[in-house]
């Protein structure tokens, strides 16, 4: 596929997402139990993205013995995630509702796997802040 017809795919993706009406117009309408299950899933993505979100910002508010740089790195990079973790909260929803709908294998995705090692690498970083202090 060339990069143009990536990028049509993309766009055509995100518009789904705010378009759940063209999503029902395909295939047949699966067991309402998946496709709760896909929306708790959903809102499990969500909730983790909060968390990160909320985390990002204790970390800029209440960790001001750090020297600025070390604060501002971790407090954007839990930010940053939270915003990756919505953004395929959606995208993976949309994604799965398809699949269901059409009799599709369900899709497979990394972002589980580069999430847990954000979080790792930043739980460690954090590890490094208490133990050594790092003061600004």
């Amino acid at each position: 596929m060339s990069d143009i017809g990536r990028l049509r795919a993309a766009r055509e993706s995100v518009l789904l997402w705010f378009a759940p009406a063209k999503v029902q117009e395909e295939g047949t309408t699966p067991d309402y139990r998946f496709s709760l299950a896909n929306e708790r899933t959903f809102l499990a993505w969500i909730r983790t993205a909060l968390a990160l979100i909320g985390g990002g910002f204790a970390v800029d508010q209440f960790l001001t013995d750090l020297s600025h740089w070390a604060r501002a790195s971790l407090a954007v990079a839990l930010l940053a995630a939270g915003v990756a973790c919505t953004l395929r909260a959606v995208n993976h929803w949309v994604r799965c509702e398809r699949a269901m709908r059409l009799g599709t294998n369900l899709p497979v995705s990394r972002f589980p796997a580069v999430l847990a090692v954000v979080v790792a690498v930043l739980s460690v970083a954090m590890v490094a802040v208490v133990l050594f202090g790092w003061a600004g």
